[in-house]
């Protein structure tokens, strides 16, 4: 298993895939995170297609081909394992040749012929819990990939619809997803949108994320997934809730403080 338990798993990288000096300054961030600690375990992660964004003239990413060459890349050069979301079943497949991971977004959570796709391929499949499912509920979908054979599963909380354009975490959902017997991760910058709340898609608050990424650790998670970017503000997506890389290190070495002590 990739997972270990005496290493808290980080999954980190920008949003979407958005150009070399992007992804490239996002995986040395990471880099340089691996080298200062030694209880990580660190995937990057990005987006060649934002296939469920508000508006349809939103920028989507690079697209299939150009996206698997930056995560290429990314693996050869900075020897870091590589995650990224795939939308289709078609996609599980070339996707697997290059990534490590592949995410299941949260709305696609309970398509069970992406989950089967995704599991034939004998890759970890990392799957979001839908704003939509209670954590209890997460025992169905754990249980397809389990019946397909997954090789490991990463179970990843990003909050629960409450009312309109709000998302909340329920700090208790760790340890009820972790009952399924498999790790539990705390998406902590999509955590923080307000859907739908900017006229023209997802708003949110990145000044919650430190703090639910700490409550997070001290419920139970096992690891931590953040989006990063060089330049948030200029982001094509979710640009009020990335973390600046500047930012991420301090924000890291507090949680894995944190994740010491909790052990």
């Amino acid at each position: 298993m990739f997972f270990e338990e005496n290493k808290l798993l980080l999954i980190a990288g920008p949003c979407s895939l958005e150009n070399e000096e992007v992804t490239f300054s996002s995986a040395e961030c990471l880099v340089a995170l691996r080298h200062k600690f030694s209880k990580f375990k660190i995937v990057f992660k990005g987006s060649f297609d934002k296939a469920n964004r508000t508006s349809i003239y939103s920028k989507r990413g690079v697209g299939l081909k150009e996206g698997l060459r930056l995560l290429s890349e990314v693996k050869s050069r900075y020897g870091l394992p590589v995650t990224t979301d795939i939308h289709l079943p078609e996609q599980a497949a070339p996707v697997s040749e290059v990534c490590d991971v592949l995410q299941i977004p949260a709305f696609l959570c309970r398509q069970t012929d992406i989950l089967m796709a995704a599991a034939k391929t004998k890759r970890i499949v990392s799957v979001k819990k839908g704003q939509f499912l209670s954590p209890y509920e997460m025992k169905h979908v754990v249980n397809k990939l389990k019946e397909s054979k997954t090789q490991e599963i990463w179970q990843i909380e990003r909050g629960t619809t409450f009312g309109y354009n709000n998302l909340v975490v329920d700090m208790r959902s760790f340890i009820i997803m972790k009952s399924n017997g498999c790790p539990t991760i705390f998406d902590a910058t999509h955590s923080v949108q307000l859907p739908g709340a900017n006229p023209n898609g997802t708003s949110g608050d990145r000044i919650f994320v430190p703090t639910l990424a700490k409550a997070a650790i001290a419920s139970g998670a096992d690891g931590l997934f953040f989006e990063i970017h060089p330049e948030p503000a200029k982001a094509t997506c979710d640009a009020s809730n990335q973390i600046a890389l500047k930012d991420f290190p301090q924000i890291i070495s507090d949680c894995l403080r944190l994740w010491m002590a909790v052990k």
